[in-house]
């Protein structure tokens, strides 16, 4: 079932982010419109476009929170085999993924406050983003 649930939801996540899936969203909408007057603006005209955006909202929001969580998950494998093969790097990162917000939070402040006091990286990194962050 996971498998087919995956399946499905990449495929979907595709077809919605094409901008043929676009294009054909707002011929829709067109001949909706273009249909309210043949209806006479009805209860039941306006039934269909709220019935028709409700329903697909609802399923789209399923697939695509699946494709973000599979995206999420095999970004943190990758930085946490990065992680693992590289000398220098701390094991202990590992996973931190898992903490809590304010865990996280603090694990960057003090990444930040290290950095801060290695004078050799600050002067070469901070002109750098200095004039990266200038020019927006």
């Amino acid at each position: 079932m996971d498998q087919f649930f995956t399946r499905i939801a990449s495929r979907s996540a595709s077809l919605m982010g094409h901008p043929l899936a676009f294009i054909i969203s707002v011929a829709f909408v067109l001949l909706w419109a273009a249909s309210g007057p043949l209806l006479h603006y009805s209860d039941t005209w306006q039934l269909i476009v709220n019935t028709a955006t409700t329903v697909l909202t609802f399923l789209a929001v399923f697939l695509i929170q699946n494709s973000q969580n599979r995206d999420g998950a095999a970004m943190q494998a990758k930085l946490d085999e990065l992680l693992r093969a590289v000398d220098k790097a701390r094991g202990e990162f590992v996973g931190i993924e898992h903490l809590t917000d304010a865990q996280i939070c603090e694990i960057r402040d003090a990444l930040e406050k290290d950095i801060a006091q290695d004078h050799g990286k600050e002067t070469t990194t901070r002109p750098t983003v200095e004039r990266l962050l200038a020019r927006y």
